[in-house]
């Protein structure tokens, strides 16, 4: 039997005892640790009042920076910066393209925040984008493409929201990048903390997006980018936080900070900042790393399928080969996939369904008792 840690997480857990939560994928539950970390945000603003930004951005700002650069590879920490989440910096990075229409390369499975910005883009005449079909060699039909039109931005997921596949030959999209044009980014947020993570080849040209809601545990508010040096160095939507440190403005002028701060807006809530300081350091004390998680989540996926046979599921379509390496749900295409999903939720079973698409999305807190509980709620429906 699989390993549990379900006492990393007994408060989510008890709050909703008859839940059984597959969707880890869409809104992980919270481990233990990001309570401690929210109350810790709430102690330092009432003892420090005014000087508790010191301690943001001098203590949790610098130790932040310091797990996600670990986690993915980025040999310079001040290349990571935070906001509220990721569109703040999608909008920031447009904003230094110094003209319009952008032209942009992506594909046709990329998550909503960047799909709607970039269809009402269009819709106002604000940029002009080809869409490339998600499905075997992509990376190289980025390639191919780039290499027959200017682009201003290429921007690609690691692992796509839909179908859970990962992406390969990012490193080949990735070499395209340059300061004067086109920008790479690559949308990691089905990436960042469940698939094992390197940019260390291409840091030097690439943008890195991803946050805390899903993978790394700490909810919403912890949206994260690497921001190579030399890379949109004056974004026109900025606010006055991105100023500081640019000590040697003169009078007059606009000034950035020299490292990624400069895609800072103004004052934001830091209390996400401090849930995810404090869940890397509770899979610090633990001993857990991306690829241990994903190790334990592999043997449960494994388990469902092996016991796919006599639910519905069954006749269903996998998206995604299961095995190392993968996403940390399994996506299922069907033309009942809506009509399954509310039947699991009448039996209070959390999945989701993305058009014909059923995903089923696991993490830390699940055990093996948790997927024999997810195939009897599946034989029922």
């Amino acid at each position: 039997m699989t390993q549990s840690y379900k006492h990393l997480f007994a408060r989510s857990l008890a709050a909703a005892p008859e839940r059984l939560h597959f969707a880890a994928h869409s809104h992980h539950l919270w481990p233990d640790a990001s309570y401690v970390g929210q109350l810790a945000a709430w102690q330092d603003a009432a003892r420090l009042a005014d000087r508790k930004w010191g301690r943001v951005m001098d203590e949790i700002w610098p130790l932040a920076q310091r797990y996600v650069a670990e986690e993915i590879g980025a040999p310079d920490p001040s290349t990571v910066v935070f906001a509220g989440n990721t569109h703040d910096f999608l909008i920031r990075i447009a904003s230094a393209i110094g003209h319009r229409p952008l032209r942009i390369l992506t594909s046709q499975g990329e998550f909503h925040s960047f799909r709607r910005q970039a269809d009402r883009w269009e819709e106002a005449g604000e940029a002009v984008i080809e869409r490339l079909p998600v499905g075997a060699g992509l990376a190289d039909r980025l390639v191919e493409a780039a290499g027959k039109a200017h682009y201003d931005l290429i921007f690609v997921s690691q692992t796509m929201f839909g179908t859970g596949k990962v992406i390969n030959g990012l490193d080949r999209v990735a070499a395209l990048s340059r300061p004067e044009g086109p920008w790479v980014m690559i949308d990691g947020y089905h990436g960042f903390m469940a698939v094992e993570t390197d940019i260390s080849a291409y840091a030097d040209r690439a943008f890195y997006l991803s946050g805390g809601y899903k993978y790394a545990m700490s909810g919403e508010g912890v949206g994260l980018m690497h921001a190579p040096h030399g890379f949109a160095e004056r974004p026109v939507l900025t606010g006055w936080y991105a100023e500081f440190e640019d000590l040697a403005a003169p009078p007059g002028h606009i000034g950035y900070a020299p490292d990624a701060r400069r895609f800072l807006g103004s004052t934001f809530d830091p209390s996400g900042l401090y849930r995810f300081v404090a869940v890397r350091e509770m899979l610090r004390d633990e001993g857990l790393t991306t690829a241990s998680i994903s190790a334990h989540v592999d043997s449960l996926k494994a388990e469902l399928l092996d016991r796919i046979d006599g639910t519905p599921l069954a006749g269903a379509e996998l998206l995604h080969a299961a095995g190392p390496g993968q996403a940390r749900f399994l996506a299922f295409r069907s033309a009942s996939a809506q009509s399954w999903q509310k039947a699991l939720l009448e039996q209070e079973v959390i999945t989701d369904a993305r058009g014909d698409v059923l995903r089923i999305g696991f993490g830390l807190y699940h055990d093996a008792r948790d997927v024999a509980k997810l195939h009897a709620a599946l034989t029922a429906i």
